[in-house]
């Protein structure tokens, strides 16, 4: 996968440099600082993990290592309409492969892809703890139980 060049504003590095100084510049807050920084930004791409590195006083490697280590970290933007699928057991042995399967057709992207207009993403999750509506879809904060392939267009629709 290429790298998106990102431009950083003024205004994003000095919102990165208050969020660095929020921990006290702390290395050991690198974990707390990117997962401010992901709620602000949605993302972490490198130009942003690169003013985390210099603010913190650690290498640029060492914030790619943890950035990529953690799934709840992500270097790609997700889309205005994120859509998770559990794939944990319950879900998997309900179905939940044909349903990313459906979703991805759709799409016409992969897990942890974003469609060309921004307005989808497709990520998968392994449990969200909703065993009993198996299989499981959330589409942003919203959650839809018992989907099968057949109501993936019925869910898309909604957001169209």
């Amino acid at each position: 996968m290429s790298h998106i060049k990102v431009e950083l504003k003024k205004e994003d590095v000095a919102k990165l440099k208050e969020i660095c100084k929020s921990f006290n510049n702390q290395p050991g807050e690198l974990i707390n600082v990117l997962h401010k920084a992901q709620t602000h930004f949605g993302y972490l791409p490198a130009e942003v993990q690169e003013v985390v590195a210099q603010e913190l006083n650690i290498s640029e490697a060492k914030v790619y290592g943890v950035v990529t280590f953690y799934s709840f970290f992500t270097m790609i933007p997700k889309g205005q309409h994120p859509i998770s699928i559990c794939t944990g057991t319950a879900c998997y042995v309900r179905g939940a492969e044909k349903v990313v399967d459906e979703f991805k057709r759709r799409l016409n992207i992969n897990v942890g892809e974003t469609t060309p207009d921004g307005k989808f993403s497709i990520s998968c999750l392994r449990c969200v703890g909703a065993c009993g509506l198996a299989p499981v879809v959330t589409v942003g904060e919203k959650v839809y139980g018992r989907v099968s392939p057949d109501g993936v267009a019925d869910i898309l629709k909604e957001y169209e």
